[in-house]
């Protein structure tokens, strides 16, 4: 052999021998039980159920080796990057409504896992003793309310329903609508409900102040707030090839208002952090039996 041959195939050697030492980036990179061990969430800015949702799944899977990175965006870039592959799993689409468009646009190139929370909907609460049940009660009852139906941001889609819809279908137009901001209205629910006062506000599931507070939702017969959604979770294409443990336990969870309740109350409801690590992780040894079936 001439001193070109054998540098040619000393070079190869090399190559195949570095190859190998790497992985062909399945076997360096995945965790025990096959998926790949790197994993990007994507998780909508200021949404608390995703937020949750998402952390949550980080803790149970960076125990079991993976590597977790959550990145926050708005709606469009989250399905633009989804669609593209930049991001491997979003757990905050609401259908059929809220998120329809994103889907109508980028659906082709998603694989939707499924439904894991089945009650996100509009309503308006009421302290949980309160002596009514039924938006078609409160006209009638209003002066037990103080003649107030405490409100949220005035720009909101919950604001605007309450306006056109609940409010004319229900002959409220004589009590005062207080519009102001989330946390003003969340003081107000607080104050009422420590003070075993009666009280009406716009609120929405999923939220911790059904964990937090005596409340209970009144009854819509005349639908003015729209139907229960769904909130789903979403991959890339060829997910279930990269993740096929994973996608099965995604595909498979499911999550019920008292819990989800719960577990946004210890994250929301007190000292603001960006940080949520040691809270998630006692409410997971606080519910083991619950996180452990999500991955049985």
């Amino acid at each position: 052999m001439n001193k070109k041959f054998m540098g040619v195939v000393a070079m190869a050697a090399t190559l195949a021998l570095g190859l190998t030492a790497c992985g062909s980036g399945s076997d360096a990179a995945t965790v025990e039980n096959g998926d790949k061990q790197d994993l990007k969430v994507v998780v909508f800015n200021g949404w608390d159920e995703g937020v949750a949702a998402s952390e949550l799944w980080k803790a149970i899977l960076t125990e079991k080796g993976y590597n977790v990175e959550l990145e926050n965006a708005d709606a469009a870039p989250v399905y633009s990057g989804l669609s593209a592959g930049d991001y491997d799993v979003v757990l905050d689409t609401w259908l059929p409504v809220t998120h329809k468009t994103y889907i109508e646009e980028y659906g082709d190139k998603l694989v939707d896992l499924g439904s894991w929370y089945d009650d996100a909907k509009l309503t308006i609460a009421v302290n949980e003793d309160a002596p009514i049940d039924s938006l078609d009660e409160l006209a009638a009852n209003a002066d037990k309310f103080g003649n107030k139906i405490i409100g949220i941001e005035p720009g909101a889609g919950l604001t605007e329903a309450t306006t056109n819809e609940v409010i004319p279908g229900y002959g409220l137009d004589k009590m005062d609508y207080i519009t102001s901001s989330t946390p003003a209205m969340l003081s107000e629910l607080k104050t009422a409900t420590s003070k075993g006062e009666n009280v009406v506000v716009t609120l929405w599931r999923p939220h911790w102040a059904y964990d937090a507070f005596p409340v209970k939702d009144l009854k819509d017969p005349k639908g003015t707030l729209g139907a229960t959604e769904g909130i789903h979770s979403f991959s890339r294409v060829d997910f279930d090839k990269d993740y096929p443990k994973l996608n099965g336990w995604l595909k498979d969870f499911k999550m019920d208002s008292k819990t989800l309740s719960s577990l946004e109350n210890v994250m929301f409801n007190g000292e603001k952090t960006d940080d949520y690590t040691e809270v998630v992780k006692k409410w997971i040894g606080e519910n083991q039996e619950y996180v452990d079936s999500l991955t049985a």
